[in-house]
């Protein structure tokens, strides 16, 4: 008599896209996990879960590769079943359906209790901040809302994600409290629009209240902004920042362009005096804030003279960190009905314009930093350094700080007062000059 296997099902969750998608990732490893299955993240499982991002070409070109990949090992015999969640999935369910058929199942972003049950598991509606946490110990990202009601023309994401949520404070405040009792000092607050957050749920904008709560939970050092969108933007955010310690000297704010004629068709409601005015502020209100953005190259009728302006304003604005994309034509997008006239070539000749501007500009505000003294948090040893980062640097996209390891040992997740030696364009050189 043949004997019935007793093989253990192992979960493999992967997770392509953005933080979103990470902490997405967290939270249904933490529901498989309080359904005590056995699950881990992006190692070797025998049921796969890809979560997926949809965002633009070369993402839907990652997931659609990954999820081919894993029915490959299907179809060898290597896993046993694939199951395929997030952005991807909700845009183009039946076009995946009908173009990978051999997935075992489909689920969009918002059907988690789905996908439980078809790994055997119930969703628990009791667990508020149970995570399995991927990001290295001393950081975790905190989703304080989900979706988004901007009407921008080149934007997918409601259509992945629908309109906006908030989480209420106080489950915020319970999540927090979580993390930190696992050890996550530093917080990154994310969601696509950091600015909308409470006008759903409390009719006002809410983000300086819920700072407010947070910097009281004790574990947590820093907290981070990430996300925020320019028009409506609460000011009273910036006295939040400028008086509380736990919040970083930091705000992420993408921008996209500033061509008064390009904004107005990307529908961001706003202009470039507007624009420039917003950023002054943040500027006054808060000395020395590091304001992260990112900008779009080659969008619909985009010419010469608007990528002069848009070079020109980066040149003049002199943006601590900055990010440049090249615009990705979207199926079902309001800019979708414009024809997409700049070439490809162009495009990226664009935005590599961009970068290298950005580039000198980073290594002219790094030099200043040399012989100054910042508060760095270390996150990894790599090679012959520690890696950290200081209050003005996201994990990930920002300078890293490295710290040669020969001088002595760090402990990862700590705090020390490092004094900066030299400096190139994106990394600066530290050494230790006292522990917190």
């Amino acid at each position: 008599m043949r004997t019935k296997s007793l093989k253990k099902n192992k979960i493999n969750v992967v997770t392509l896209g953005c933080s979103k998608n990470v902490y997405d990732s967290e939270v249904l490893m933490g529901q498989l996990r309080a359904n005590n299955k056995e699950v881990v993240h992006e190692e070797e499982g025998n049921i796969v879960v890809i979560n997926t991002c949809g965002f633009i070409a070369n993402a839907k070109e990652e997931s659609v590769n990954t999820i081919l990949e894993f029915v490959q090992k299907k179809e060898e015999g290597l896993v046993d079943k694939v199951f395929v969640t997030g952005c991807l999935s909700e845009r183009y369910k039946p076009d995946l359906q009908k173009e990978i058929p051999h997935v075992d199942q489909y689920f969009g972003t918002t059907e988690l209790p789905s996908l439980l049950k078809a790994l055997g598991a119930d969703y628990k509606h009791e667990l508020i901040g149970e995570r399995l946490t991927t990001t290295p110990k001393n950081y975790a990202y905190l989703k304080i809302a989900e979706g988004c009601d901007r009407p921008c023309s080149f934007c997918a994401i409601p259509l992945m994600r629908g309109k906006h949520r908030s989480t209420p404070i106080e489950d915020l405040v319970t999540e927090t409290q979580k993390l930190a009792a696992n050890g996550v000092k530093e917080l990154i607050l994310i969601a696509q629009d950091l600015t909308y957050y409470g006008l759903d749920l409390y009719k006002r904008r809410a983000l300086a209240d819920l700072l407010q709560a947070l910097v009281k939970v004790e574990g947590i050092e820093w907290i981070r902004l990430h996300y925020a969108f320019p028009t409506g933007f609460p000011m009273e955010v910036l006295d939040v920042m400028r008086n509380e310690p736990k919040i970083c000297n930091y705000i992420d704010i993408p921008l996209q362009h500033i061509s008064d004629t390009i904004l107005k068709s990307m529908r961001r409601g706003t202009t470039q005096a507007k624009t420039t005015k917003l950023l002054q502020e943040f500027r006054d209100e808060v000395p020395g804030i590091a304001i992260r953005t990112t900008l779009i190259v080659g969008y619909p009728g985009e010419t010469e003279a608007d990528f002069q302006l848009l070079k020109d304003w980066v040149a003049e604005m002199r943006f601590e960190r900055l990010g440049c994309f090249t615009y990705s034509h979207e199926e079902n997008t309001h800019a979708f009905q414009l024809e997409d006239d700049v070439p490809e070539e162009l495009k990226m000749q664009r935005a590599n314009e961009i970068m290298e501007l950005q580039s000198q500009i980073s290594w002219e505000l790094n030099q200043e930093k040399i012989g100054k003294q910042f508060r760095v948090l270390i996150d990894r040893k790599e090679g012959s350094y520690y890696v950290g980062r200081t209050e003005f640097d996201s994990p990930d996209v920002d300078n890293e700080v490295l710290i040669n390891a020969d001088d002595g040992y760090l402990r990862t997740g700590e705090f020390f007062e490092v004094e900066i030696m030299d400096a190139s364009d994106f990394d600066l050189y530290g050494t230790v000059v006292k522990t917190h």
